[in-house]
């Protein structure tokens, strides 16, 4: 897709929050539709090939570097690092740009961060769109490292011997303590690499290839990893039964929601959109022919046709060919408010604990 100059992008800031730095992006057309787009990890940092997925000659999009992430400052940081905090921040950078309500696109973990934030602040959101949802559970955290690990043995095998246990149930929690900041240089290389090659096996079903990493990608991917163990042991201050309680809250309160879920997902389970769907019956969920990889075309289409179809406007970018139409589960008509209207009114602003880890 190609965009003229002045809609790609508008402007790269920075918001300051609790000694952090929070980097955005904001791309598109200044007076359209505002969107801000989540990414995954968590850690993992913000990607402007997802504005593929927006018409931004009629979108406002913002890309959000959550905190410790991408060019968020300090990098890796895990101080005040919480989702209680991310939530704020994204609340925080709304009302800086003025605007009253947006939509919110997130993906795996930003999936599960959208619907944390739509349901803390629902007279904010004009709807949810998902792809590849996470909800934080423990099961899914097994599933990765336990369930998945014959799928990629000798990268399993690397990843225990650089975290320093042949137990998986104890994985994250020393990688955690090895990637702490301060801690032996050598070791928090040797986890992010080979955290990174068993990712990298188990999405693609592939061995890890490719040129040597720079300097630079090794502490990006420390940082990444850093934050994501950071998150893991601790449920990511949610958990299934608490997300999906706020996914209920924001439906409850008029806040449509969207969820695309690729059928060959190895990271988040496909039934993960039945689990939402069983919690908030009025949510839209579709399972596509796909991955879990934002960059599969499936995925794109679907993720873009939700964009189009919640927010009210023309999604492009995604690739115009076509194939069989995907399945739909627990289909309800999306909720559009005019533009200008008011919020949902039930706003309730619960379910959240703050925390100061």
């Amino acid at each position: 897709m190609t965009q003229s100059p002045r809609h790609f992008p508008l402007a790269a800031r920075r918001l300051s929050r609790d000694a952090c730095t929070i980097a955005w992006t904001e791309a598109g057309n200044p007076l359209g539709d505002p969107v801000v787009v989540l990414h995954g990890g968590p850690g993992s940092g913000s990607r402007p090939a997802v504005l593929r997925l927006f018409d931004l000659t009629r979108m406002r999009v913002v890309l959000v570097d959550q905190r410790g992430a991408g060019a968020s400052t300090p990098r890796g940081g895990l101080r005040h690092n919480n989702t209680m905090r991310l939530v704020g921040d994204l609340d925080a950078l709304r009302a800086q740009f003025g605007i009253a309500r947006w939509g919110v696109v997130g993906g795996s973990w930003g999936a599960a961060l959208a619907l944390a934030y739509a349901g803390r602040h629902p007279c904010r959101v004009t709807g949810v769109v998902l792809r590849g949802l996470f909800l934080t559970s423990p099961r899914e955290v097994r599933g990765l490292f336990v369930g998945a690990r014959a799928q990629a043995p000798r990268a399993w095998r690397r990843l225990t011997a650089a975290a320093g246990t042949a137990c998986a149930h104890r994985l994250i929690a020393n990688c955690a303590r090895h990637l702490q900041p301060g801690a032996a240089a050598a070791r928090q290389r040797a986890i992010a690499l080979a955290w990174n090659a068993y990712e990298d096996a188990i999405l693609t079903g592939q061995p890890a290839r490719g040129a040597r990493p720079t300097q630079p990608a090794i502490d990006r991917l420390i940082a990444k990893y850093r934050i994501q163990a950071h998150y893991l042991r601790r449920n990511c201050w949610l958990g299934e039964r608490r997300l999906l309680a706020l996914a209920r809250q924001a439906a409850q309160a008029g806040v449509p929601i969207h969820a695309v879920h690729g059928t060959r997902d190895r990271v988040c389970p496909v039934d993960n959109v039945d689990r939402l769907a069983r919690a908030v019956p009025a949510a839209i969920v579709e399972r596509v022919a796909a991955g879990h990889l934002a960059t599969d075309d499936a995925l794109a289409r679907g993720v873009a046709r939700a964009v189009r179809d919640m927010l009210g406007v023309t999604a492009a970018g995604a690739p115009q060919h076509t194939d069989a139409p995907a399945q739909s589960h627990a289909w309800r008509a999306p909720i559009h408010a005019p533009r200008g209207a008011p919020g949902p009114t039930n706003c309730s602003l619960t379910g959240l604990n703050p925390s100061n880890s």
